[in-house]
């Protein structure tokens, strides 16, 4: 692919310049090139290519949520989904069914690296037979979970130091849960980096691989094949690794592996699609494992969102009304226990192109499987009886979180409930 030089600004106006040829004119290789540039520039996580009857919608994902960008002549869409084909190496005359691949983009983007230097990242291409065509769905992969470190994404003082005793142990299972888009990948990321030394072999099974990481072994989910994720855990095993990820525990064969593998002494990292970390063991129970031997092997579950951070150049202060505070108490009942009703929001500036926010931070709440937990799994208490008793122990929910980065002025409580009501 060409290598251009873009600034911000010159990547908006040749889009704008190309779009406002006739259809018949614009040159597609330009037009995909600079919407890729553009979302890069934009921060965005995600590309969407929306056909209608008569348009074709672009929408970028930017810090969680999505905006509408562009509207394309619907006469260049079959051009269009057939160039992100060609670039990701898929059928170009399959229309009727599901197909993912893979780009390597180049380009030189100075507002965001050093002037002049060549920026590489991988986008994750999906593209699905809708009922006005073809749409596409691009994951850009570039620098997030890479830039990360364990001290700022966002963890309390009292749950960094949780996870930075649980990520030392020898064997034992730490599982991130959360839904779709919480960051659950990023985390597990983050902490791979931090064990990532020449001394230990770490290797990882995903679906997909989201970035590559220097001296691990990373494997990917492949149906196809039959490598699916308890296949690959198997064969894992055989190759003599200390720490293992396994990207998702989607079912019993996988559950059962991963518990023996952290019973052996393996550290595993995981995920599981739960909506809070209390709520990961009694799942772990549907999953027929047996109570002893989760409570033998969980070392910690962190449950956790993404909440889009307030951009600092547009930052102001403003105080909640009586009704607005007795509001928030019925949505997230922890709010009884703030004592201030000042809080923060972002005016809408430039730098964050009007929204308010600019960048996103997690908040989370972390559960440390101390003996009495572990007597609680055991005796199969319900997920609400383990979450209290972890509150007693000092656990931190993740509405108290996101209540305490609104006060610090970190976020804004509409983003707390925005999250926390998902």
């Amino acid at each position: 692919m060409a290598v251009s030089k873009p600034t911000k600004s010159q990547v908006q106006s040749a889009l704008e310049r190309e779009l406002s040829q006739p259809a018949a004119e614009v040159s597609i290789i330009k037009l995909v090139d600079g919407l890729i540039t553009h979302a890069y520039e934009s921060r965005a996580s995600d590309i969407h290519l929306d056909p209608d009857e008569n348009v074709l919608n672009v929408r970028l994902r930017i810090d969680g949520v999505l905006h509408h960008i562009f509207t394309l002549p619907k006469d260049i869409h079959p051009e269009v989904v057939s160039r992100l084909k060609v670039l990701s190496g898929l059928r170009t005359d399959e229309h009727q069914s599901p197909q993912d691949g893979r780009i390597k983009f180049t380009t030189l983007s100075p507002s965001r690296t050093e002037k002049g230097q060549r920026l590489s990242f991988d986008i994750r291409v999906s593209i699905v037979p809708t009922y006005h065509g073809e749409n596409a769905v691009l994951r850009l992969l570039a620098e997030q979970g890479q830039a990360f470190e364990l001290e700022n994404i966002g963890l309390s003082e009292r749950d960094l130091k949780i996870v930075q005793t649980a990520i030392t142990f020898s064997y034992g299972m730490i599982l991130v849960t959360g839904p779709t888009g919480s960051g659950k990948t990023t985390t597990l990321y983050t902490m791979l980096k931090k064990l990532n030394v020449p001394e230990v072999s770490i290797i990882t099974i995903e679906d997909p691989i989201e970035y590559s990481v220097k001296d691990v072994n990373q494997i990917q989910v492949n149906t196809q094949t039959d490598l699916t994720f308890a296949k690959g855990l198997r064969s894992i095993l055989r190759q003599d690794p200390n720490i293992i990820m396994v990207g998702e525990i989607r079912d019993e064969d996988t559950a059962g592996i991963a518990v023996n593998a952290a019973l052996t002494g393996h550290l595993l990292l995981s995920t599981l699609h739960t909506n809070d970390a209390a709520t990961t063991l009694p799942r772990l129970l549907d999953m027929k494992v047996e109570p002893f031997l989760i409570a033998s092997t969980v070392n910690i579950a962190i449950g956790q969102r993404l909440v889009r951070r307030i951009c600092e150049h547009c930052k102001k202060e403003k105080e909640l009304t009586a009704a607005e505070f007795e509001s928030l108490k019925k949505s997230i009942p922890e709010a009884a226990e703030i004592n201030k009703k000042k809080f923060y929001y972002g005016e809408g500036c430039e730098v964050c192109g009007g929204s308010g926010y600019l960048g996103r931070i997690g908040i989370y709440e972390v559960l440390g499987v101390t003996p009495t937990i572990k007597k609680a799994i055991t005796e199969q208490r319900s997920s609400d009886q383990i979450e209290e008793i972890a509150k007693s122990e000092g656990m931190t929910t993740m509405a108290q979180d996101g209540l305490k980065k609104a006060e610090a002025g970190i976020t804004t409580i509409e983003e707390v409930l925005r999250v926390m009501h998902e």
